[in-house]
């Protein structure tokens, strides 16, 4: 899924391991979601939501296959 993850993570100066030891996930996490090799669980998907201040559908860019 498309994300944008990385922009906002670089907007706060936060390396991939700050920002995965903030919300609890590993490093490895982080980078695959910012490659978007892996969709996080919906609490995490939350948890960066709430950290970057910005809604779930804004930080996360989902097409649907209706349209």
């Amino acid at each position: 899924m498309k994300n944008k993850v990385r922009e906002l993570r670089k907007k706060q100066k936060l390396t991939q391991d700050e920002l995965a030891e903030l919300i609890g996930i590993s490093r490895q996490a982080i980078n695959a979601i910012e490659k978007e090799k892996f969709d996080p669980s919906l609490p995490t998907a939350f948890k960066l939501s709430e950290l970057f201040k910005t809604s779930i559908e804004e930080l996360f860019i989902f097409k649907s296959l209706y349209y």
